[in-house]
């Protein structure tokens, strides 16, 4: 656990500190979990903090406290681009490479202000002045409730807070059923639980709120699209850019498709693979101690958690599943090494 960071580098800022708070490309759950719990919390500490998203992110993602004053950067790149430079802290969290927030990176680069990572995931590139970081923590939710404990502040969680950090937390544990749910994570959830979240709502909100054309993207998808490799004990759904406009695919209708594939009997790797017209991009799922990370880093400039990583492709659709095929080749072995 990296974790320097005293609550005076907040302090010494003064309650008119000028906090700005942003997270990665098409945030996921975790990452507004985290986003909108840290923005709750300054708030009760007397701050007055702004999210910044870099791009939009899910409808089922907007009923979390605070989300009504979300700046998404595009399309409003100068006043995002004057609380940047004027900052005097950004907090950076559910990422550790600025060019995961896209041009707004080139922004948080050359302000002044002090940064501030809070993330789980690996290799991180050290932009930042301070962090609290580890791999071994399963959210960048359960990260923000560990430093608000830290910090002696758990008094200020309240319902808001407790229920953005619960839903981050739920997200990337895929409903505390991956591996990076410990006992440290199901205390978390159940003092989040008793400050107010509920967790059959929330559970109901970003897992049971599907729009009609993502409903039938999803069975689509497995009917049509899912294509099971076992001799690689590998499951691969793959969509092309005039299949994602026949469905009117909006941001975070795929979330989650890839783990359908996982959840057939006998596959440990799940892929799914989009044509998303600019690049060709991947979710990749594993179970046990399949890396999916490292050949994502290795074939697709990608890379993530040991389970869940992401990676891209500027080769055409055909020719990216072609590549991902040839690499289970290599990893043949280890997809049958928990045989």
């Amino acid at each position: 656990m990296d974790k320097n960071l005293p609550i005076s580098v907040l302090e010494d800022l003064g309650k008119d500190a000028r906090i700005i708070i942003t997270t990665h490309h098409k945030p996921d759950a975790d990452a507004m979990g985290s986003s909108l719990g840290l923005k709750n919390f300054l708030l009760k500490l007397g701050y007055n903090p702004v999210v910044i998203t870099p791009t939009d992110y899910a409808p089922f993602l907007h009923w979390m406290k605070g989300d009504e004053d979300v700046i998404e950067y595009e399309g409003k790149e100068a006043l995002a681009n004057k609380l940047i430079a004027d900052a005097d802290i950004v907090f950076c969290l559910d990422f550790n490479d600025l060019r995961r927030i896209n041009a707004m990176g080139l922004e948080v680069e050359k302000s002044k202000a002090i940064k501030v990572m809070v993330d789980h995931h690996r290799l991180p590139l050290g932009f930042d002045d301070y962090r609290y970081w580890t791999i071994d923590t399963s959210s960048t939710s359960e990260l923000i409730y560990n430093l608000i404990h830290d910090w002696g502040k758990e008094d200020v969680i309240n319902k808001d807070i407790a229920s953005c950090l619960y839903a981050g937390i739920s997200s990337d544990t895929g409903g505390f059923k991956h591996s990076n749910t410990s006992y440290e994570t199901h205390l978390a959830v159940a003092e989040l639980i008793e400050k107010g979240a509920d967790n059959t709502d929330i559970t109901d909100k970003l897992l049971d709120n599907f729009s009609e054309n993502r409903t039938r993207l999803i069975g689509y998808s497995i009917y049509e699209k899912l294509e099971i490799l076992p001799e690689f004990r590998t499951a691969l759904i793959t969509l092309t850019r005039e299949e994602l406009e026949r469905f009117k695919v909006k941001t975070g209708d795929t979330e989650g498709l890839v783990n359908y594939g996982l959840s057939i009997e006998g596959v440990i790797f799940a892929a799914l693979i989009i044509d998303r017209t600019v690049l060709v991009k991947m979710s990749l799922r594993s179970k046990g101690d399949f890396p999916c990370n490292e050949l994502a880093a290795q074939y697709f400039s990608g890379g993530g958690h040991r389970n869940a990583s992401g990676g891209s492709s500027k080769d055409s659709l055909e020719d990216t599943i072609k590549t991902f095929k040839k690499s289970l080749i290599e990893y043949k072995d280890k997809l049958w090494a928990e045989a």
